[in-house]
């Protein structure tokens, strides 16, 4: 949870660009943190429910254009996301990666779990998860998303 995210970077003292302690880049990641509940995992949430949960419940397949309407919402927050959190800087607080960042993409590999590739087409937000994957580490961002990229294979 984001609460537990900014205890623990509280308590080991993690290094300032996880959460700034500037006031200016401090509030961006909260009100990202703030903003993402309702919109980015709502949204991302919903179209893996949809496309991996549901199929498993039902027998009645999702009737295609109940779908759409899932993938125009979710990619109505995706531009939200990159026009008022990204604005063309390379992480959402500036130009380190942050906690923001982080909560951001585990968010969007949801989606992508469940078959919806959201960054094609998106050449902004692309590159914005090449930078966050790099800051964290490709070997252990692919570990650590290793589940919900296999969620169709188990």
């Amino acid at each position: 949870s984001i609460a537990i995210l900014l205890y623990l970077a509280r308590k080991f003292k993690t290094p300032d660009h996880w959460y700034p302690s500037d006031l200016q880049k401090r509030a961006r990641v909260d009100e990202y943190l703030s903003w993402q509940h309702i919109t980015i995992r709502a949204k991302g949430s919903k179209v893996f429910l949809f496309k991996v949960l549901l199929p498993l419940l039902t027998v009645d397949p999702l009737p295609p254009e109940k779908m759409e309407g899932v993938i125009a919402d979710l990619n109505f927050v995706l531009k939200q996301f990159e026009e008022k959190f990204l604005q063309g800087k390379p992480f959402i607080a500036g130009n380190e990666v942050s906690l923001a960042d982080l909560v951001a993409l585990v968010e969007l590999m949801q989606p992508v779990g469940a078959g919806y590739n959201l960054f094609e087409d998106k050449p902004r937000l692309a590159e914005w998860r090449e930078r966050v994957e790099e800051a964290v580490g490709k070997q252990l961002f692919q570990e650590a998303h290793e589940g919900i990229l296999n969620i169709k294979n188990v």
